[in-house]
């Protein structure tokens, strides 16, 4: 979907790939790590793909997949930076913030963290070119304690833009970035959340969960820190941290699931009812696998759309043998201010 100009000026082609020949409708989008947006009475979901997979709707029932990834081309700088990458683009997010739309993306190998957090921007989603922005953040094996994938953008309530990420590692971090959507001057990310913290004597101590982990099933670099996909959610006048444990992408084998913390400000701390902060294995279980329909479910996000709050993720089905198929549940929220997920 990028037209020959597109490429000559903002990105420079290292390899083109088409998926299908037409766009093809289903109510049972299978989708992976599902973000989604909305502009001119439709809704735009954004999903892991090759390219970054782009399914659209007008009542979020029907879908249409395009046929066409977002990114038809990979820019160069992406594989110069990751070694190994090349067109299966994971995870991104989408925000419109001053009137333009800005969408990250993750550029990695699996149990990796030499990893690269991408940015497209575009003034219109329905406009299918879109402008390559560079990176945003770059993480290298031997030098980073942390994964940059899975990114999240968050304006705060001075317009202030950050942007939470991460995988494994150290966690889940945390950083101010500048009005071009790029890290702002002097800023370094900080961890925002873990699963454990075996370093630390007080938060050993505090320590809701097995401080002797299992060994990774899934990588022999990405350690046990089981803890990924961040999404920070605004709701009357507190900022929710929903964040993914354990393991994803193995079918019915997985155990992925969704906790919670929220904080006062964007930065932190977070906390769960218990007050337990999040960099110290704190976290409310807000979403697992009900054994009926799905083994599990993880990597979300949360908006307010059409008038309430509502939650995406992805889950592998039982029914479609372990797929990853769209979940949207609408949320409700208890009198002292937790979310909770009400049926359809």
């Amino acid at each position: 979907m990028w037209s020959l100009l597109a490429l000559v000026v903002s990105m420079p082609a290292a390899a083109q790939h088409h998926l299908r020949h037409t766009d093809f409708q289903t109510d049972t989008p299978m989708v992976h790590d599902p973000v989604m947006a909305y502009e001119d009475s439709t809704y735009h979901l954004f999903c892991t793909g090759l390219g970054i997979q782009h399914i659209t709707s007008k009542d979020r029932k029907t879908w249409t997949v395009k046929a066409e990834p977002v990114m038809s081309v990979i820019p160069k700088w992406t594989m110069d930076s990751v070694p190994g990458f090349r067109l299966h683009v994971w995870a991104p997010d989408v925000i419109k913030y001053r009137g333009k739309w800005w969408l990250a993306y993750s550029c990695s190998t699996f149990g990796k963290n030499g990893s690269t957090i991408g940015l497209l921007s575009n003034h219109s989603l329905n406009f299918p070119v879109w402008e390559d922005e560079g990176s945003i953040v770059t993480s290298r094996e031997g030098r980073d304690n942390w994964n940059a994938i899975d990114p999240n953008f968050v304006i705060d309530d001075n317009d202030q833009p950050w942007m939470v990420w991460g995988s494994f590692w150290d966690g889940i971090q945390l950083i101010r970035l500048d009005t071009t959507m790029h890290v702002a001057k002097g800023e370094k990310p900080r961890t925002i959340a873990r699963r454990y913290n075996l370093n630390n004597k007080e938060a050993k101590a505090a320590l809701p969960i097995n401080p002797n982990p299992p060994k990774n099933p899934t990588s022999d670099f990405a350690g046990p820190n089981a803890i990924e996909a961040p999404f920070i959610f605004k709701h009357d006048g507190w900022y929710y941290l929903f964040v993914s444990w354990d393991y994803c992408c193995q079918g019915s084998k997985s155990n992925y699931r969704v906790a919670v913390g929220r904080s006062k400000t964007v930065d932190g701390p977070y906390l769960d009812p218990a007050g337990i902060d999040m960099r110290y294995g704190g976290g409310k279980l807000f979403l697992e696998g009900d054994k009926k329909a799905f083994e599990a479910a993880g990597h979300c996000a949360a908006y307010t759309m059409d008038g309430q709050d509502i939650f995406i993720c992805h889950g592998y089905s039982i029914a479609h043998e372990g797929a990853s198929i769209l979940i949207q549940r609408p949320i409700s929220w208890t009198p002292d201010g937790w979310p909770v997920l009400k049926d359809q």
